[in-house]
C-alpha cells in the first residue's frame, strides 16, 4: 500500500522495504496499521462516492465525524472542537460548511443565553441514516466477499484489541497532529 503523487512514491520508508521477504507467520509490522487505514480510507471513499449520487455531492467524510460529535441533543462549538480534537475555530469552520449545505442550524441555548447550540437539521440526520444504511450494505459486500465469519471474526479481533474507551472516539486529528 503505498501512495504516489506525480507517479512518485511519496511513502519512501515503507517503498525501501519492498522486495524483502516477510517475516514466519505473515507481513510486516507497518503493514497491519496501513492496511487498516486502507480498509477504512476504501470505506469512506465508496460511502461518499454514494452519498454523492444520493443527493448529498458536498458531503465530506469531516462533515460526518461533526454531525457525529454535535449529537442528538446538539453541541456548541466548543463542544464539537473537544470531541473532534480540534480547535474551536476549526469546529467553528466545519460548522459553519455544514449550515451553508444545511445539515445544521444555530440556536440559542435555552439553559443559557450567552451559548449558541448546534443541532442537525431533518437534511442532517436525513445524512446520517443513509450513512448508517450504505455502511450496512459495504459491510454485505465484504461478507459477501471475504465471508460472514470472518467478518465477524474480525470485528471481534478488533474490539479485543482496540481499549473500550477509544473505540468510538473522533478525534483522530489529535494524533495526526492538527491542534
Amino acid at each position: 500500500m503505498v501512495d504516489y503523487a506525480a507517479k512518485e512514491n511519496v511513502n519512501q520508508v515503507v517503498d525501501n522495504g519492498k522486495g524483502e521477504s516477510a517475516p514466519e507467520g505473515g507481513g510486516r509490522g507497518y503493514e497491519l496499521p496501513l492496511l487498516l487505514f486502507g480498509g477504512f480510507r476504501t470505506l469512506i471513499d465508496r460511502l461518499h462516492a454514494r452519498l454523492a449520487t444520493e443527493g448529498h455531492p458536498d458531503l465530506r467524510p469531516a462533515h460526518g465525524f461533526a454531525m457525529q460529535a454535535i449529537g442528538a441533543r446538539g453541541a456548541t462549538a466548543s463542544e464539537i472542537g473537544r470531541r473532534l480534537g480540534v480547535s474551536k475555530q476549526a469546529a467553528g469552520k466545519t460548522v459553519d460548511r455544514l449550515l451553508a449545505l444545511g445539515y445544521a442550524e444555530r440556536a440559542d441555548d435555552p439553559t443559557d443565553a450567552r451559548r449558541k447550540l448546534v443541532h442537525l437539521t431533518p437534511r442532517g440526520y436525513a445524512a446520517l441514516a443513509r450513512s448508517a444504511a450504505i455502511f450496512d450494505e459495504l459491510r454485505a459486500e465484504w461478507a459477501a466477499t471475504l465471508g460472514a465469519d470472518r467478518v465477524r471474526d474480525l470485528e471481534a479481533a478488533l474490539r479485543n484489541v482496540v481499549p473500550a474507551e477509544t473505540a468510538f472516539r473522533l478525534d483522530a486529528t489529535s494524533w495526526l497532529g492538527a491542534p
